[in-house]
């Protein structure tokens, strides 16, 4: 947790003791707190588990191929043509 992040909620667990043993001993292992190390690593799984759910990954030729399907559409959708253009500059980064 950063130094400008207060904790609000709390989250109660309950497991076997072989399990917390394993946890505590991971925890140690890394020089982390059983709390810092469960947080940590539920975070990291937690936004990996989004990118997965919530990003679209496209192929090159598929994504030429929405991209001249956005560009063909009769109907003007101008949040379609902001979201392209952010995407076309965060590439550029």
């Amino acid at each position: 947790m950063s130094a400008d992040t207060q904790a609000h909620e709390r989250i109660d667990l309950r497991t076997s003791p072989e399990i917390k043993n394993l946890i505590v001993r991971a925890a140690s292992s890394v020089g982390m707190t059983v709390s810092a190390f469960l947080l940590g690593t539920a975070q990291e799984r937690a936004k990996e588990i989004l990118a997965e759910k919530e990003m679209v990954t496209l192929t090159s030729r598929d994504w030429g191929a929405f991209a001249r399907a956005l560009d063909n559409s009769e109907k003007p959708r101008p949040k379609l043509a902001a979201a392209m253009k952010r995407h076309r500059d965060w590439q550029k980064r």
